[in-house]
């Protein structure tokens, strides 16, 4: 098996058991539940994101931000709406496949366009290779919004 191929089914795991482990505790009234964390931090200048479960990291993925004209806001968000598939109503209906919303009509979602990706490219949104999204979105239901962090920084 390939490192990649390794490296991805390790982190798919670990977010996996400590989904499993925030479940199991979700009724139990414990404090660990709800210290389980996801966060996502997406630096502008790197076009990368770097995805942690409680502080340990766990992907990193090339991304697109806003391209010259547009904005991708900075700053800490929590995602407040999540579709399987979305389609812009701004942009003529293009495709917003596993779309995490996060502010207005801000998401990260996944593109087509993956030849852009570590580039900036998009209208403000924040785009991810279609696989890399939707093991994202994955993670978010898993965690939950309230426990997930948006974290975007120059």
């Amino acid at each position: 098996m390939n490192t990649v191929m390794s490296a991805k089914l390790i982190n798919v795991a670990t977010a996996a058991m400590a989904g499993l482990a925030l479940f199991l505790d979700a009724g139990s009234g414990t404090a660990h539940a709800s210290n389980t964390r996801l966060v996502a931090e997406v630096s502008i200048s790197t076009q990368t994101m770097n995805v942690s479960i409680d502080g340990r990291p766990t992907f990193q993925w090339k991304v697109s931000t806003a391209g010259k004209g547009y904005v991708t806001p900075k700053g800490s968000f929590k995602p407040y709406r999540m579709h399987e598939m979305w389609y812009s109503k701004k942009y003529d209906n293009a495709p917003m496949p596993h779309s995490v919303f996060f502010k207005g009509g801000y998401a990260v979602h996944a593109t087509e366009a993956v030849k852009r990706l570590g580039r900036p490219a998009s209208h403000g949104c924040i785009r991810l290779h279609p696989d890399a999204a939707a093991d994202f979105y994955r993670l978010v239901e898993t965690f939950g919004p309230t426990n997930t962090s948006i974290v975007i920084t120059q």
